[in-house]
């Protein structure tokens, strides 16, 4: 004797929970996306990978959208995937590093507004922060966090964002001090 095997339906719960989710998620990369995606660009300074990590951090994002219980942390959550992302990068790609300065090569960029001239000034100095110094100061500047959440993010105490924060300011203010000082001894 042979059974009948029902098929199986999706239960009108689990539909409400999938719509639910998607809802959730369309609502994070619609508020998010635009502060994910310049955090990505200062981290790597290309666009096409910027956008590529920042599609990347959305992937995962819906894969362990669950996971996320406060949906006030949502920014927190996914520049923490940002950067886990970001370090992937690195991991799978082995680099030939080559004699030239990654200053002469962000030079190459076109510059045709002074505004684009001391943005892109700015950033080259920012770049020359070391890390410890620079993300914190970048997830502050571009990411809009407070040190209590860059500390969560970095997995730092807040007095030691806050000391990192402080020094970060105060390298960045000296180098551009010193720029424009030979700037008007050269000229």
């Amino acid at each position: 004797m042979f059974s009948l095997k029902r098929k199986k339906v999706p239960s009108p719960s689990v539909n409400n929970d999938m719509l639910s989710k998607q809802r959730r998620y369309d609502s994070l990369v619609r508020a998010l996306h635009g502060d994910l995606y310049r955090y990505a660009y200062w981290l790597c300074g290309d666009k096409h990978i910027a956008e590529d990590i920042t599609q990347e951090t959305f992937l995962r994002a819906w894969r362990s959208l669950e996971s996320l219980k406060d949906d006030k942390a949502a920014k927190a959550w996914l520049i923490t995937i940002l950067r886990r992302e970001n370090a992937r990068r690195f991991e799978r790609k082995q680099f030939d590093y080559s004699d030239v300065e990654q200053s002469e090569l962000a030079d190459k960029v076109s510059l045709s507004t002074e505004d684009n001239m001391e943005q892109h000034l700015l950033r080259r100095q920012i770049a020359r922060l070391e890390v410890e110094y620079r993300e914190p100061l970048i997830l502050q500047v571009i990411g809009g966090f407070t040190g209590d959440e860059i500390a969560n993010i970095l997995d730092l105490n807040r007095n030691t964002v806050m000391t990192r924060l402080f020094r970060a300011r105060n390298q960045l203010k000296d180098m551009l001090d010193d720029t424009q000082t030979r700037g008007h001894s050269n000229g």
